[in-house]
């Protein structure tokens, strides 16, 4: 009796192989200004200046090992061409 599980097995290495040899191409950031958000959208690369921030939660325990603490502030952002509120998580 033959068995057809080897030749499966090394179809399945060469496939790993193959996806950990492609590299992800990363897309250039495209840089926008505050005026030129539109609700709604998401994955905008801007440069602005922090004008306050306020903590608004602030949970978890800090001792137990499986639940990190989680921070959330609420923060006026801006640049020369207008301010958005921007929440932040934690260590943003």
């Amino acid at each position: 009796m033959a068995t057809t599980g080897q030749p499966k097995r090394q179809g399945q290495q060469q496939q790993q192989q193959q996806q950990q040899n492609k590299t992800t191409e990363k897309r250039k950031p495209v840089f926008v200004k505050v005026d030129q958000l539109k609700p709604g959208t998401k994955g905008h690369t801007l440069v602005a200046k922090v004008l306050s921030s306020n903590m608004v939660l602030q949970k978890g325990r800090a001792a137990s090992r499986n639940l990190r603490q989680t921070r959330i502030a609420e923060c006026l952002v801006g640049d020369e061409t207008g301010t958005v509120l921007f929440t932040a998580r934690n260590e943003q």
